[in-house]
C-alpha cells in the first residue's frame, strides 16, 4: 500500500477535453489561426500551457504569454466547467481517504482553477494537500509541483528508497512520470487519459493501469 498518493488532475481525475481544447481554439483565433478540429488540440491537455503554444504553434515567449491571457478569458468563466470526473474516481478517493492514506493533487494548472474544479465536483475534501502552478508563471513544471506537494506532505526529506516504496505519483502524461522520477516516487501511468501511444512506457512509468478500478486496487494493495 502507498501511504502517500499524488494525483495529476487533467486526464487523471477529470476529463477536461472540451473546456481546454475550446479555450485553446479561442486563443488561436485571436492570432488569426483557425483550428476547427478540436482533436488536434488535445496535446495541450497536461503540459504547461505556455510551453504548448510555443512547441505546437511556434509562438515566441511573448506571444505565448499573450495567448495564455486569451485562453483564460474563455476558460475562467466557461471552459472550467466543460469538464467531468472520470467514472469511479470519487469512490476511489473516498476509499483511499477512509483507509488513512494521505492524498495530494499535483497539477501544472493554476492553483485557483485546481481548487475551483475540485470544489465543483465535491472531491476537494479528500485531499490533504492541493498544489498547482501560479498565474505569474512560477512553479509551472511538474517537477516543481511535485517538490512542493512532497514538502507540504512533510516527506521531502525521506530517503529515495522510502519515497519509492511509500509514495506514488499518478498521471496520464510523460510529464507526470518525469516528475515522479525526479523525486524517486513510484510513477503510475493511467492509459485512460491523454498520453500518446507508447508515451508512458517511453517515459519509464513503473506501472501502467487501464481503468480506475485497476488504479484503486493498486493503490490499496
Amino acid at each position: 500500500m502507498f501511504q502517500y498518493c499524488l494525483f495529476d488532475l487533467d486526464g487523471t481525475l477529470t476529463d477536461p477535453r472540451e473546456g481546454i481544447t475550446k479555450s485553446v481554439q479561442y486563443a488561436l483565433h485571436h492570432f488569426g489561426i483557425e483550428e476547427p478540429d478540436l482533436k488536434k488540440l488535445e496535446p495541450f491537455i497536461g503540459p504547461p500551457l505556455k510551453d504548448s503554444f510555443m512547441e505546437f504553434y511556434g509562438f515566441t515567449e511573448e506571444q505565448a504569454e499573450e495567448a495564455m491571457k486569451f485562453y483564460r478569458e474563455r476558460f475562467a468563466p466557461i471552459g472550467i466547467y466543460e469538464n467531468e470526473v472520470f467514472e469511479g474516481i470519487p469512490e476511489m478517493l473516498r476509499h483511499l481517504h477512509q483507509n488513512g492514506q494521505k492524498l495530494a493533487v499535483a497539477s501544472s494548472k493554476p492553483i485557483g482553477f485546481v481548487r475551483q474544479i475540485l470544489q465543483h465536483f465535491e472531491i476537494d475534501g479528500y485531499f490533504d494537500v492541493i498544489v498547482g502552478s501560479e498565474l505569474d508563471g512560477t512553479r509551472s513544471t511538474k517537477e516543481e509541483v511535485v517538490e512542493e506537494a512532497l514538502s507540504q506532505l512533510g516527506i521531502l526529506e525521506l530517503s529515495g528508497e522510502e519515497r519509492k516504496n511509500n509514495c506514488a505519483m499518478v498521471g496520464d502524461r510523460k510529464f507526470d512520470i518525469q516528475g515522479a522520477k525526479a523525486y524517486g516516487l513510484t510513477g503510475v501511468g493511467v492509459s485512460f487519459g491523454f498520453a500518446g501511444e507508447g508515451e508512458l512506457e517511453e517515459a519509464g512509468a513503473d506501472i501502467i493501469v487501464d481503468t480506475v478500478t485497476e488504479l484503486e486496487k493498486l493503490l490499496l494493495r
